[in-house]
């Protein structure tokens, strides 16, 4: 009998962990290989003098798309993970004594717009009722489609979406036609500060976002984000994925323009297929030979990165007085904020920030009486990291932070560790040092953002969140569903005959 199709996967993120688990499912016999002793990509953890600290991803938005992505497999996150939503879903901090707590209930939450700008409750409803239609095409048709060609797009009924979906037109000046309170308009338009350019330059589909937030609500995973990674490890561990963990791929060896083997420092691997959830730039420049790669030095160049991140993992010794699970500090301009990371790339002089402070929700994350921190400032990509700078924006955003909680928290620090560019690129291979991936603009959308399938290698195909759908995890998640189906288009299992047996590859593992 014909051994089934063999699928090498590189990387455990959320795309690789997907696209892994779906075609083990199709019947394909897969191998995962990660650089790391950890599964999880940017979703990693560590522990530290009793605090468990999530690495990367801490907010959960979309529930239905991991429920979407569980159901797949007849499952549900509740058969892995304890999900509790967060109320109020989050604060945003304008001044020491001016915050703002946006409640999970929406009739709460029209009343908190609505007294902040007369009128604005009703129109908040016109608001949400266009985003979510736009949530309903973007993320129900447009995320799952994989893009390998315009006329996937070319039907009537799809370009009557696409119209209606106002992708022409800016964010900013959607969210104008609504609101004029400046903080109203803040509080709409924070979430476009993680999609890789300015509200100006950001098509006003991406109200979605708002739909996403403001009525499905803001969401924990309890033990932290990581429990979803361990609980799709578990799942795709039940469907046979084996996973070798210490193993980084040096190369992925084409042979009559078919990727035959992944090399690693540990052994070598036959494959029949290659998914490769490892960075793109890093798999195009480092991984395969200059004659496969799919996109040349100059079209990586002019990529827009969505933002990097400077990072701060604090233990501290008691609890910390004022902050929700949520801080969002937009104590300083916004806009200038934004033009320091997309318009002229520069260590911002005036940064916003980000706390998350999980130990308010889960005890587990922190010793009793202690709170588990977590400091994130959006920057440009590929800057220059040194721990003097990285001291520099800790004690500024430090400062802030302790007049608004009015105790000194660094007095009480007994865990400190900070992550930006230099370690994504470690870690992760990252592409500029890039945290979220390509900016989602208008010409970084679709069939324009760097395609799933390498052109010159038949059976070398990408996923992530460099390539479709885009960055955040919900479309992680789906890049894997997307690309594991463009697979088994190609592939079925037991279609390609195997270049050896199976019991043929060599590892140390």
């Amino acid at each position: 009998m014909s051994q089934p199709t063999r699928v090498i996967v590189i990387g455990s993120g959320f795309a690789g962990l997907s696209a892994a688990t779906s075609l083990a499912d199709k019947g394909f016999a897969v191998t995962l290989l990660e650089k790391n002793g950890m599964p999880g990509g940017r979703a990693r953890i560590f522990r530290a003098e009793g605090f468990t600290f999530d690495m990367g991803p801490s907010w959960y938005w979309m529930p239905d798309v991991f429920e979407t992505y569980f159901a797949r497999f007849g499952k549900k996150p509740a058969d892995y993970y304890n999900l509790v939503r967060l109320d109020p879903s989050y604060s945003v901090i304008f001044g020491p004594d001016d915050a703002v707590d946006l409640p999970a209930d929406f009739a709460q939450l029209k009343q908190l717009f609505e007294r902040m700008e007369p009128g604005s409750g009703v129109r908040l409803n016109e608001f949400l009722r266009q985003a979510a239609y736009k949530y309903e095409v973007g993320i129900h048709k447009f995320v799952w489609k994989p893009s390998r060609s315009i006329t996937e797009f070319m039907s009537p009924k799809l370009l009557y979406d696409v119209l209606r979906l106002d992708v022409f037109q800016s964010f900013a000046g959607h969210a104008r036609k609504f609101f004029s309170n400046p903080k109203l308009l803040q509080l709409v338009e924070f979430p476009i500060l993680f999609l890789g350019a300015t509200p100006q330059n950001t098509p006003a589909m991406y109200s979605l976002m708002n739909y996403a937030e403001m009525m499905m609500g803001t969401w924990y995973p309890m033990g932290g984000m990581h429990e979803i990674v361990k609980g799709m490890v578990r799942l795709a561990e039940e469907k046979g994925v084996q996973i070798r963990l210490n193993h980084m791929v040096k190369h992925i060896e084409v042979t009559d323009r078919s990727a035959r083997r992944v090399i690693t420092d540990k052994g070598t691997f036959d494959a029949d297929v290659v998914v490769a959830g490892a960075d793109y730039n890093h798999v195009e420049i480092n991984l395969v030979a200059p004659e496969f790669r799919n996109y040349s030095d100059t079209y990586w160049k002019k990529r827009v990165m969505a933002p990097s991140s400077l990072l701060f993992y604090l233990g501290v010794n008691k609890r910390v007085p004022r902050l929700r699970h949520h801080n969002l500090f937009f104590d300083e301009d916004f806009t200038l904020h934004a033009q320091e990371i997309y318009e002229t790339p520069r260590w911002p002089s005036r940064p916003l920030f980000y706390v998350s402070a999980p130990s308010v929700t889960d005890p587990s994350v922190a010793p009793p009486d202690c709170e588990n921190l977590f400091i994130l400032i959006p920057v440009a990509p590929d800057l220059n990291d040194p721990e003097e700078t990285r001291e520099h924006y800790f004690n500024l955003v430090m400062e802030r932070l302790e007049t608004y909680t009015g105790i000194p928290i660094r007095n009480h620090l007994i865990y400190k560790r900070s992550y930006a560019h230099q370690d994504f690129k470690t870690d992760y291979n990252a592409f500029r040092g890039n945290a979220y991936g390509l900016a989602n603009t208008l010409f970084q959308t679709a069939f324009l953002k760097p395609g799933l399938k390498n052109k010159r290698v038949n059976n070398l195909f990408y996923t992530g969140q460099l390539t479709v759908p885009g960055p955040g995890v919900p479309p992680s998640l789906i890049s894997g569903l997307v690309v594991a189906e463009e697979v088994a288009k190609d592939f079925a299992s037991n279609h390609l005959k195997p270049n050896k047996p199976l019991a043929s590859v060599t590892s140390q593992a």
